[in-house]
C-alpha cells in the first residue's frame, strides 16, 4: 500500500530515527511503559501509588517505536503511520483493529489520501500563469502544494504554517490553506518549508501532543523540567485515590489535577476549596452575618450603634434589629426585646445565628490552612539559615559536613508536613462529624503539635557545649514528625478506600 515517492519525504532531520531496515528498534510500547515502584525496598504505603518518570528521550522513542510498529502492520510509509496513530491517540489496537474494519474510512477521518499518481507535497517553481490567492503575486520564485494541488507562494505558505505553529500551538491537524480543504500538511513538508527554531517548535508541539493524549502520562509542572511521569491509575478512582507523584526533579504534584501535593485531600475537594477560598462566597455570608433587611423596603442595613431601636434611612420604616418586628410593638423596652418568642422573630433570630455561625466555621478552618501555608513559606526560609548554622557546626564540632546533614533532612520534613496539615483543614471543613472524624482530628492534633516542637528546636540558636544534645534532639523530633504525618495520611487514604469518610458536598 506504500509506495516509493511517499518513502522519499521522509527528511533525514526527521524528529524520530528508525532503523534502515523498518523494524522496530528496541523501544518499549508506550502502552507497555515499565513502572517503578516508590520504593523497591518498603511495602507500598496506602496513600502511595505507582509511578515511573519518563524523561523526554524516553517519550521520543516512545513514538518512534510505536511508528515503526503500525507502519509495519499496515504497510504505510513512516509519516502516514504517525498521522493515523495522532488522530486514535496513539491507541494502536484500536487502529489496527479499525483499519483491518475499513480502511479507507479510517483514513479519510485522518484526511489522508493515499494516491500512488502524486507526490505527497510539491514545492518548486510556479506553472505559467499563476498568481498566488493569498498575496496576489503572479512572479513568485517558488510554491508549495500538497497533493489536493492547491498552490500558493512559497512566502505565505511558510507564514501560514508559522502563524498556525507559534501562533495557535497546532502541530496535529494542519489544513491546507485552501477554505473548504480537509488536506493535512504532513510533517515532510512542514519541514522543508518552516525555519529551523519553528520547525524545532513544531517538534515539541508534537512531543507535548503526544504526552496529552495519553491518560496514563502527564507533564511535569515544574519550571524547565521536560519529564513526564507515568502513572496506570484509573481516573475513575481518583475520588478515593489522591494520585501524588513525584518526578527525578524532586517536585511532587498530584497526577490527578496537576496541582502541587494535596494529601489527604481528594482532587474534587480540593477543587471546591479553592473555589470557596477564590469567590465572592464568603463576602456574601459576611453580609448576611452583620446585616439585615429592612422589613418594609429590603434595603440592606448595617447595625453601627448599641440600641436596637432602629429606622430604615430610605424608607423611615422603625423596627426591632433583634426581632426585626415593628418598633411600634415595643411600647417603652427600647434596649430590651421582650418579643423573642414570636415565630416570626425566633426565624429571624435563628438564620441569623446560622449564617455568622457558617462564617465563624469556615474561618476556623481557613485561618489555619492560610496559616500553615504561610509558616511553609517561612520555614523555606530556614533553608539559607540552616546552612549557616551546619557551617557552625562543623567549625565548632568534630562533626562532618555530612553528619550535620540532619539539619536540612528536619527542614525538608518539616515543610512536607506544613503543607499536609494545610490541606487537613480543607478536608476537616467538609468532613461530616462522627465517631471516625474524633480520629482524624487527633491525629491531625498529634502531627501539629510534633511539627511546632520542631520547628521551635530548629529555631534554636546553636549553643557549642549542646551541639550533640541538639543533634540527637532533632534527629529524635525529625524521626517522630515523619511517623506522625505517615500515620496521618495512612488512616485518611484507608478510610477513602473503604468510604469511611462522609463529606458534606456529597450530600443530596
Amino acid at each position: 500500500m506504500s509506495s516509493d515517492s511517499e518513502d522519499n519525504f521522509m527528511e533525514e532531520d526527521s524528529d524520530y530515527e528508525f532503523d534502515s531496515d523498518g523494524s522496530d528498534m528496541d523501544y518499549e510500547e508506550p502502552n507497555d511503559l515499565a513502572f517503578a515502584e516508590v520504593s523497591d525496598k518498603k511495602p507500598k504505603k496506602a496513600y502511595e501509588v505507582d509511578f515511573s518518570v519518563q524523561s523526554l528521550q524516553d517519550i521520543k522513542a516512545a513514538q518512534a517505536n510505536a511508528i515503526s510498529h503500525v507502519a509495519g502492520i499496515l504497510g504505510l510509509s513512516q509519516d502516514k503511520a504517525a498521522q493515523l496513530l495522532r488522530s486514535f491517540k496513539w491507541n494502536k489496537e484500536r487502529l489496527v483493529e479499525r483499519y483491518m474494519d475499513s480502511s479507507e474510512d479510517v483514513l479519510k477521518e485522518a484526511c489522508i489520501v493515499l494516491d500512488d499518481t502524486k507526490t505527497t507535497s510539491y514545492v518548486g517553481k510556479p506553472r505559467p500563469g499563476f498568481t498566488c490567492s493569498i498575496c496576489f503575486d503572479d512572479t513568485p520564485s517558488k510554491v508549495v502544494g500538497l497533493r489536493c494541488s492547491h498552490l500558493f507562494c512559497f512566502d505565505c505558505y511558510r507564514h501560514y504554517l508559522t502563524q498556525k505553529i507559534v501562533e495557535e500551538g497546532e502541530c496535529r491537524r494542519i489544513l491546507c490553506p485552501e477554505s473548504g480543504c480537509s488536506i493535512i500538511v504532513d510533517q515532510p513538508t512542514v519541514q522543508k518549508i518552516v525555519e529551523p527554531k519553528i520547525l524545532e517548535r513544531f517538534r515539541q508541539l508534537l512531543d507535548r501532543a503526544y504526552v496529552e493524549d495519553l491518560d496514563n502520562l502527564r507533564w511535569c509542572p515544574a519550571p524547565n523540567c521536560e519529564n513526564a511521569v507515568d502513572c496506570r491509575l484509573p481516573h475513575s478512582t481518583f475520588d478515593t485515590v489522591v494520585p501524588t507523584v513525584q518526578c527525578a526533579c524532586g517536585n511532587k504534584f498530584c497526577f490527578g489535577c496537576g496541582l502541587g501535593d494535596h494529601q489527604p485531600a481528594p482532587c474534587q475537594l480540593v477543587k471546591l476549596w479553592q473555589k470557596k477560598c477564590a469567590d465572592d462566597s464568603e463576602t456574601a455570608n459576611w453580609i448576611s452575618a452583620h446585616t439585615k433587611e429592612c422589613g418594609k423596603c429590603q434595603s440592606t442595613i448595617e447595625k453601627n450603634g448599641g440600641c436596637n431601636h432602629m429606622t430604615c434611612r430610605k424608607c423611615k420604616y422603625e423596627f426591632c434589629w433583634v426581632c426585626m418586628g415593628p418598633w411600634s410593638e415595643h411600647g417603652t423596652s427600647w434596649y430590651n426585646c421582650n418579643r423573642y418568642e414570636e415565630v416570626s422573630s425566633t426565624d429571624a433570630r435563628d438564620a441569623q445565628a446560622k449564617s455568622r455561625a457558617s462564617l465563624e466555621r469556615y474561618l476556623h478552618y481557613y485561618n489555619r490552612f492560610a496559616n500553615h501555608e504561610q509558616s511553609a513559606k517561612l520555614d523555606r526560609d530556614l533553608y539559607n539559615k540552616t546552612e549557616k548554622k551546619m557551617e557552625e557546626m562543623q567549625r565548632t564540632s568534630d562533626l562532618s559536613w555530612i553528619e550535620v546533614q540532619f539539619l536540612k533532612k528536619a527542614v525538608d520534613v518539616l515543610t512536607s508536613c506544613r503543607m499536609t496539615l494545610r490541606w487537613t483543614y480543607a478536608f476537616a471543613f467538609y468532613l461530616v462529624k462522627d465517631n471516625m472524624t474524633e480520629l482524624f482530628e487527633d491525629n491531625q492534633r498529634d502531627l501539629e503539635v510534633a511539627v511546632e516542637a520542631l520547628s521551635e528546636l530548629l529555631e534554636k540558636p546553636i549553643e557549642r557545649e549542646k551541639i550533640a544534645e541538639l543533634r540527637q534532639q532533632v534527629l529524635d523530633k525529625t524521626v517522630y514528625v515523619d511517623s506522625r504525618r505517615e500515620v496521618l495520611l495512612e488512616d485518611t487514604a484507608k478510610g477513602l478506600g473503604e468510604d469511611r469518610w462522609e463529606f458534606s458536598f456529597k450530600r443530596t
